[in-house]
């Protein structure tokens, strides 16, 4: 009888810490990286730290992608107009997200983590080409695959890029890392009165404005069923949590 007892004990710790998700994609913007005495660049130390907490996560067994964004060295929507042709603008944009993609992958690797990095633009020098099944198979041999380059198109912001991949690899859920804990009615930054939701339809996202991911990148959720959840990554720690199930940040799902 004991015996039965601590078995079924054992049995229950492992489902309380089995993760949630068993394949995630994690959306890191260019900011998340941006050295912030200078206002631009990218902070080694920050990298590191960002490194850290996916090199946790990947030790729970959970497969991870990553789509990184390229704001802290370029923005292309930004700079286009009269100074720069807009898709000029945006592959400019595109290549700033290679620069992030290997930082991060040489922080991962110093902590003992595999990764690759498949880019949407070829540079065979420095990554792999994006093929669907290539990424799937790293990640059943337990790579990180830093996804960079957007989509390789002007016009498609890396939120976007973001819910393509995630839907290519089959990851059941898209967890957006930001500076604040979640979703709220207004910038929290500026308005200490600010309301967070816990929970949002992708409807309400889009009819509200809000500024989850922009809008082709949530109707492209929408269609395909994929949930968003928006954490707060600076809150060490955050990203395990989740996974582990408890309720942090915003989730977005039909």
């Amino acid at each position: 009888m004991s015996n039965g007892l601590t078995e079924m004990g054992s049995n229950e710790k492992d489902r309380e810490i089995s993760p949630v998700y068993s394949r995630v994609l994690v959306k890191l913007s260019g900011e998340a990286f941006m050295d912030s005495k200078m206002g631009y660049g990218v902070d080694l130390n920050v990298v590191s730290s960002v490194a850290a907490q996916l090199a946790e996560v990947h030790k729970m067994g959970v497969e991870l992608a990553c789509v990184v964004g390229g704001g802290n060295i370029f923005r292309g929507v930004q700079s286009s107009g009269n100074v720069l042709d807009r898709a000029t603008a945006d592959f400019m944009g595109m290549l700033a997200t290679v620069i992030n993609a290997l930082a991060l992958q040489d922080a991962l690797e110093k902590k003992g983590v595999y990764t690759r990095v498949q880019s949407a633009i070829n540079m065979r020098e420095v990554a792999e080409p994006f093929i669907r099944r290539r990424a799937i198979r790293h990640l059943e041999k337990g790579r990180i695959v830093l996804f960079a380059a957007g989509t390789g198109n002007p016009y498609f912001s890396t939120d976007t890029a973001a819910a393509l991949r995630a839907l290519e690899i089959g990851a059941e859920a898209i967890l957006k890392a930001t500076k604040v804990d979640g979703v709220f009615d207004k910038d929290p930054v500026k308005y200490p009165d600010a309301k967070m939701f816990k929970k949002l339809t992708y409807l309400e996202v889009l009819n509200l404005e809000l500024e989850v991911m922009d809008s082709t990148a949530v109707s492209l959720c929408m269609d395909n069923n994929l949930p968003i959840v928006v954490f707060n990554l600076f809150d060490r720690g955050n990203l395990s949590r989740l996974l582990n199930g408890e309720e942090i940040g915003t989730v977005v799902r039909a």
